[in-house]
């Protein structure tokens, strides 16, 4: 896996320098095994380490104590923060598959994080969530999208999946769609163009037409592309403002969002939702979560703005 591939510039987290797996296997073995578990050298050692070098602390750790250090987090922490420091030693691509099979298990669907994922990813990260995807189940992430969806949604949704393998041509039918082909057929930087002419023809945002034309989750979904077409930062710090505000948290969002962003462009979130919102990605955590989870969560956001 091209570890390249799930990293940006604009990360929180970047790789550990003079980084020693068997030392830090050691270390986490110990902090899991000792007297009561030592919380707060997992968090250290796990959010201090880079994806890339998170892998070699779980191989190191499997041929030195014949365990896997999965199973081992799992049996020994609970709950979000549990799920969250598991999801710091997935692969990026695992983990999106894993996210990607939740999120279609079960009584309904949750459609937006198919849309967030679907979007927000580049067409060799698609690649390899597909193989990665295939490998888990046994089956083909297409089919298992085709088959818990409908409709333009379904459509849209698939051309989506498709052109992230190979942008083929096709001949379109309704303006459905025409929408359909416009939005997910493109690259980032044609759309951008695109919407600017939509703009100067009609004299109306593309957003606009899109709200006033569509409904329900197809337009969900092509809001959210033209959105991440825009500014990907900025559609993720709305997700988490989502996830943050209201009653409840939705911690799988919230988890998905910081591991899966921390090393691509978590500073352009923080950036993002400071403009946005009126308060720091930070402070909103810090309100909103407690416990070991905070503090994990607080690690991999890096800092306040």
């Amino acid at each position: 896996m091209a570890a390249s591939l799930w990293v940006g510039p604009r990360g929180t987290i970047n790789n550990y320098p003079g980084f020693n797996p068997s030392v830090d296997a050691e270390a986490i073995r110990k902090a899991i095994k000792g007297i009561g578990t030592d919380e707060k050298t997992l968090i250290n050692i796990l959010t201090e380490r880079s994806n890339a070098q998170r892998q070699l602390i779980v191989k190191q750790y499997q041929e030195a104590y014949e365990q896997a250090l999965k199973a081992d987090l799992k049996g020994d922490l609970s709950g979000h923060f549990e799920h969250v420091m598991v999801a710091l030693i997935t692969a990026p691509a695992v983990f999106d598959a894993k996210q990607l099979k939740k999120s279609m298990r079960g009584m309904g669907t949750d459609e937006d994080t198919l849309i967030e994922i679907l979007t927000t990813r580049t067409s060799r990260q698609m690649k390899e969530i597909s193989q990665a995807y295939y490998t888990a189940y046994k089956k083909n992430l297409r089919d298992d999208i085709s088959s818990e969806t409908s409709g333009d949604f379904r459509k849209a949704l698939l051309t989506l999946a498709d052109t992230l393998y190979d942008a083929g041509e096709k001949k379109w039918g309704t303006d459905e769609d025409k929408f359909t082909e416009i939005l997910c057929l493109r690259s980032f930087p044609q759309l951008k163009l695109t919407f600017d002419e939509y703009r100067n023809i009609s004299q109306k945002d593309i957003e606009d037409s899109i709200k006033g034309e569509l409904s329900g989750h197809f337009e969900d979904l092509l809001l959210a592309v033209v959105r991440c077409t825009r500014n990907t930062p900025a559609f993720l710090a709305g997700r988490l403002h989502q996830a943050l505000k209201g009653a409840g948290t939705d911690e799988f969002t919230l988890n998905r969002i910081m591991v899966s962003r921390s090393e691509i462009d978590l500073l352009d979130i923080r950036r993002e939702f400071k403009k946005h919102y009126g308060c720091s990605l930070y402070s909103a955590i810090q309100s909103d979560t407690s416990g070991d989870y905070r503090t994990v969560l607080l690690k991999i956001c890096g800092g306040d703005d």
